[in-house]
């Protein structure tokens, strides 16, 4: 009698097949004489077909009584539909019923839908329930939410507002906002090896609450490629500390007594504000900007803190206009950090990669933001762009609001195909909505 082996070898697993379980009958049928098999042949065939002695003694016994009945060989497991422990289902109708507010964690949830915790956990894995994080938005008033559905106008080319609506370039607009960075964080999360000590690295503070911290502000524009995608403006127009440097009033442990050393500015008002836009951005946009569009009015947008000064301004405007440029300043509109590409997404990059140091001082705090966003690909600033315009699509479909998820177009793909657009695109019944809801 010849034995007949299934393709794949057997393995320990819940349930042998079908042919498994004909080839281990077949080869114990080989093996007796007379109905009895010899001694040593179960033990075998448990090694030989890597299964347990249980199981080769039931094949055995229906094997042996097919052959006294003089039936076929029948070793089926004769199991009808499915069988085993059968699976937890959540009740949709009573998941509905719980308060967001108990769905918060795996225990909570568990404990409400009186389920175990691994079985709540496995759920989440397959896709059944599904995780989610909230954030919370600024509130928007009715004039807030008409702001906002003006400016999202505003950026609309009026060339094609009535026909086949998209937003304009942006190439002459500058985005700056402030932002606080920190020394470090309160809690760090670190890969360890098993023989790795938890205590390092070793972090102190005299308090969690005043953790040392430096506000920069940043100035980006829009970067510029050739029809080769070759960089021709980076528009990184640059990020400023606002610090200040000065000696030393008495001797300690760390320095001299008249050591120059940089402190932080923790109370940023409109003198410091102007000076800083005066002294370091606007030289810095005249440096780097192109000349080619250097005579176009360029506009910088910021938002409405109280520290930021006014559009109408006298000593920014007289400073604005020299050396042939023409530079305004605007505001967006209130409650919208959405509408700004450093905080819609570029100040969160950044420090990303500030968090991938360890600096230890104010100097090296410095130091590590200026590296962090000169580092930073323009690649990603001009992608944020593109994130903007989508929001502020967005923004028309819900009427001036924020009660809308950030959309994705696939960007890096469309970078790849070399389809990545210069303008998005608008929907017509949109922008219609919009003019219809600011006449109103």
């Amino acid at each position: 009698m010849s034995v007949e082996f299934s393709e794949d070898p057997i393995t320990t697993k819940k349930r042998l097949n079908l042919n498994d379980r004909r080839a281990i009958a077949e080869w114990l049928l080989k093996e007796s004489k007379n109905g009895k098999l010899k001694h040593g042949s179960v033990k075998e065939a448990s090694i030989l077909f890597n299964t347990s002695r249980s199981t080769i003694d039931r094949i055995w016994r229906q094997a042996r009584l097919c052959v006294a009945n003089g039936d076929m060989l029948n070793v089926s497991t004769n199991l009808a539909g499915r069988v085993g422990r059968k699976r937890i289902q959540v009740d949709i109708n009573q998941f509905k019923e719980i308060p967001l507010c108990r769905r918060t964690n795996i225990r909570s949830l568990s404990f409400a839908i009186n389920m175990a915790k691994s079985t709540v956990f496995r759920r989440v894995k397959e896709g059944a329930i599904r995780p989610h994080t909230n954030a919370i938005k600024p509130h928007l008033t009715e004039e807030n939410k008409k702001a906002r559905l003006r400016f999202c106008l505003s950026m609309i080319d009026q060339s094609t507002l009535h026909s086949n609506p998209m937003f304009i370039d942006m190439f002459n607009y500058i985005h700056i906002d402030e932002k606080w960075f920190y020394l470090s964080k309160k809690s760090e999360r670190y890969y360890l090896l098993p023989e790795e000590e938890e205590s390092n690295p070793y972090r102190s503070c005299k308090s969690k609450t005043f953790i040392t911290k430096v506000m920069f502000m940043a100035a980006v524009a829009r970067p510029r490629f050739d029809v080769n995608g070759d960089e021709l403006f980076s528009g990184k127009i640059g990020i400023f500390p606002f610090v200040v440097k000065e000696p030393a009033k008495r001797n300690s442990k760390n320095r001299t007594v008249g050591t120059i050393e940089t402190k932080s500015i923790l109370s940023v008002t409109k003198d410091i504000t102007r000076a800083c836009l005066i002294e370091k951005v606007l030289p810095a946009i005249r440096s780097k900007w192109p000349a080619s569009t250097s005579s176009a009015p360029i506009f910088i947008q910021q938002d409405n803190a109280r520290p930021h000064i006014s559009v109408n301004d006298l000593e920014f405007m007289e400073a604005a206009q020299r050396d042939g440029f023409d530079i305004k300043l605007c505001f967006q509109p209130p409650n919208s950090p959405d509408l700004n590409v450093l905080d819609l997404g570029y100040f969160r990059a950044i420090q990303s990669l500030q968090y991938q140091n360890a600096p230890s001082n104010v100097d090296e705090l410095v130091e590590v933001v200026e590296k962090s966003f000169n580092e930073m690909k323009i690649e990603r600033l001009n992608h944020v762009f593109l994130t903007l315009q989508c929001c502020m699509n967005e923004v028309m479909k819900d009427s001036g609001g924020n009660n809308y998820k950030v959309p994705h177009m696939n960007k890096e793909r469309l970078e790849r195909e070399n389809n990545l657009p210069l303008q998005v695109r608008c929907d017509v019944d949109v922008v219609n909505q919009a003019l219809t809801l600011l006449q109103q």
